[in-house]
């Protein structure tokens, strides 16, 4: 399984790349901002985005919108991971059709659990 993980801090990027690796998921891409995800999605095979809600350039919902009107990519499950938790913005996230929402700081286990949840939901 391959992952995106889209996030404007490197730190943030690189702290969930290495909680994927951790778990064995280990074919990973990064994207500093939406447009950039955009970009490695038309350009590799991904089978899961992981995104940051706040970014420049194209925000992380802006990014799931965009995915979920291209017919070649609205199948892929989004995990949205942000510091923005109020309820508000979580029916946001979730009008735009993220999968999961998590709220930043998380910790790994909570991240594979959110992860897997997902996947569970996918296969029914």
């Amino acid at each position: 399984m391959k992952f995106l993980v889209v996030d404007d801090s490197p730190t943030m990027r690189r702290i969930v790349l290495n909680a994927l690796k951790s778990f064995g998921w280990t074919e990973n891409l990064e994207a500093a901002d939406g447009q950039e995800g955009l970009t490695v999605l038309s350009e590799n095979k991904v089978d899961f985005v992981i995104t940051d809600w706040n970014m420049p350039v194209m925000t992380g919902l802006e990014l799931t919108r965009a995915i979920r009107s291209d017919a070649n990519l609205k199948h892929l499950p989004i995990l949205m991971v942000t510091t923005r938790g109020l309820k508000s913005d979580i029916i946001e996230a979730l009008k735009a059709r993220v999968n999961n929402y998590v709220v930043k700081p998380f910790t790994p286990p909570v991240l594979k659990e959110k992860i897997e949840m997902i996947l569970t939901a996918l296969k029914k």
